[in-house]
């Protein structure tokens, strides 16, 4: 081998592992986004026991146990300053899988993850300014048009509960930025996750109280955290050390897809064609959205 070769072997093999790097990222992603929609899946097979407060309940519990092993916060060393984000963060992560859960119930899993899907994407087109961003929204616009539209078996309730998940998540996304610039590591998030659970404990109570679980109920809630909650979250921090930021966000925009997916094989929960066109055109202006940013 020849001293001028060396540098393209090394060139080479360096391409490699980062081609290596970014497949295993990507499917890391796929397994991820499966998982967590699986998750809502087999927990949703719980809500005739435990209703959808109760397996949120459970769900907030396994969160927590997973955050805290993963972040090992100190909270009495938190100063007010970091700890008002962090109760509003516990707050925002209850009520959006709390509103989530219960659209699930009510409209399905594929219509409830793609309005609430419209939380971040909302963050991102917020974020700049230009004339794909403001196409990307007429297009998500005629998606949430075309689901919302007035007909006899719309349930807007349910719509409601989702577009409240929409808000959460997006408040989510600004509050964990908040954390992240307070508190180091994963220690805010975990936090979090801890006073939820804090929260959801006489929640839980008063569930088991009044509607004695079965062994299956409580098996398909704890699935729904391990698969929904601890799962993901292990699967993006592994992620989101191998492939960019804004590849991450485009691949988040197949997650209504998979919902839907998820929802009709797993659960029999069919969709008209004119849903299955209103949640491309969400996914289809958040994969827009994102490609210009990378192209930009």
């Amino acid at each position: 081998m020849t001293v001028e070769s060396t540098p393209r072997v090394v060139e080479a093999a360096g391409s490699s592992s980062l081609a290596s790097r970014g497949l295993g990222g990507v499917v890391t992603m796929a397994g991820s986004g499966l998982s967590n929609q699986v998750g809502a899946a087999v927990g949703s097979l719980a809500f005739p026991v435990l209703g959808p407060v109760g397996v949120v309940a459970v769900r907030q519990y396994v969160a927590a146990v997973v955050l805290l092993a993963v972040g090992r916060p100190r909270p009495l060393s938190f100063t007010w300053g970091q700890w008002w984000p962090v109760l509003l963060l516990a707050g925002v992560f209850g009520t959006m899988n709390l509103s989530l859960y219960s659209a699930i119930d009510r409209i399905g899993l594929g219509l409830a993850v793609t309005l609430e899907f419209l939380g971040p994407l909302t963050v991102a087109l917020a974020a700049t300014r230009n004339r794909v961003d403001a196409g990307c929204a007429v297009i998500a616009a005629a998606g949430v048009v075309t689901l919302m539209r007035p007909r006899p078996s719309a349930d807007y309730v349910g719509m409601g509960l989702a577009l409240l998940a929409a808000a959460c998540w997006a408040s989510y996304i600004l509050l964990n930025r908040a954390v992240g610039r307070r508190l180091p590591g994963a220690q805010g998030a975990a936090t979090a996750a801890g006073v939820s659970a804090l929260m959801f404990l006489p929640v839980g109570l008063v569930v088991v109280a009044r509607h004695p679980p079965t062994l299956a109920a409580v098996g398909c809630a704890v699935a729904a955290g391990v698969l929904s909650s601890a799962v993901p979250y292990l699967a993006d921090l592994f992620t989101l050390r191998r492939v960019p930021a804004q590849t991450f966000g485009l691949f988040m925009s197949v997650n209504p897809v998979l919902a839907a997916l998820v929802g009709l094989i797993g659960l029999g929960q069919g969709l008209a064609w004119t849903e299955w066109a209103g949640i491309g055109a969400v996914v289809a202006a958040n994969g827009l959205s994102m490609t210009a940013r990378r192209g930009g």
